[in-house]
């Protein structure tokens, strides 16, 4: 059936009314940014298609991103870059996207439905729920959005640094990506306290690791 919106009805019968989504992508690449994006949607909303952005296409996801932008009361992105995921953890880096991501979406929420993740600095109601991508439909279409612009930033850090191939495989650690690893050594956007590209970091020359370059930084808040 896909995901509904019962938890959104639930807190507007307590009285809430600017709801938001919010999801990540992001979390288990080597390479690049986590990305979390909060949605807020409107009263009976329709978005057919809108599921788990896992379960979606590529095609699929790029058809339902400028629907979900055009339907949307308020949509917020927010990003931790690959020196803040080493700096903090993967967990607290998307904690911190998804603060930027509530920080940027306007008008400002009164409550939070987030996929299974606590944010123990956010002054507002939040109600996490499991499998949330698959059963909230605000959550659904924050995955989405978050998706489709890390996907974009992984395309731009593939014009950057051709030899790793980002495009093909978005930062995950796939065989090809280990063999250019293996290969090159890491660049300035690798994760670099994840194991595969700190065992890369110990057997590549310092000659390859210096071609590494600065990494493109997202406008973000602080």
């Amino acid at each position: 059936m896909g995901p509904a919106d019962e938890f959104e009805q639930e807190a507007r019968r307590c009285g809430y009314r600017r709801i938001a989504g919010i999801d990540e992508a992001g979390r288990g690449p080597l390479a690049g940014p986590v990305v979390a994006a909060a949605v807020i949607l409107p009263v009976h909303v329709r978005l057919v298609g809108v599921d788990d952005s896992k379960q979606l296409s590529e095609a699929e996801r790029e058809r339902l991103y400028p629907a979900i932008l055009e339907k949307a009361v308020g949509v917020g992105i927010g990003v931790a870059d690959a020196g803040e995921i080493d700096a903090l953890n993967i967990l607290e880096a998307t904690r911190l996207a998804m603060r930027r991501a509530i920080e940027n979406l306007a008008p400002s929420p009164d409550y939070l439905l987030t996929d299974a993740v606590i944010l123990p600095e956010v002054r507002i109601p939040l109600r996490p729920i499991i499998k949330g991508d698959a059963l909230s439909l605000s959550i659904a279409a924050a995955s989405i959005i978050a998706k489709v612009t890390r996907d974009r930033l992984m395309a731009a850090y593939h014009e950057r640094f051709l030899q790793y191939n980002f495009l093909s495989h978005k930062g995950y650690g796939t065989a090809e990506h280990l063999q250019m690893l293996a290969q090159f050594g890491p660049c300035s956007i690798h994760r670099r306290t994840f194991a595969p590209v700190r065992e890369a970091i110990l057997s590549a020359p310092a000659t390859e690791l210096s071609m590494a370059g600065p990494a493109i930084v997202p406008n973000r808040a602080s």
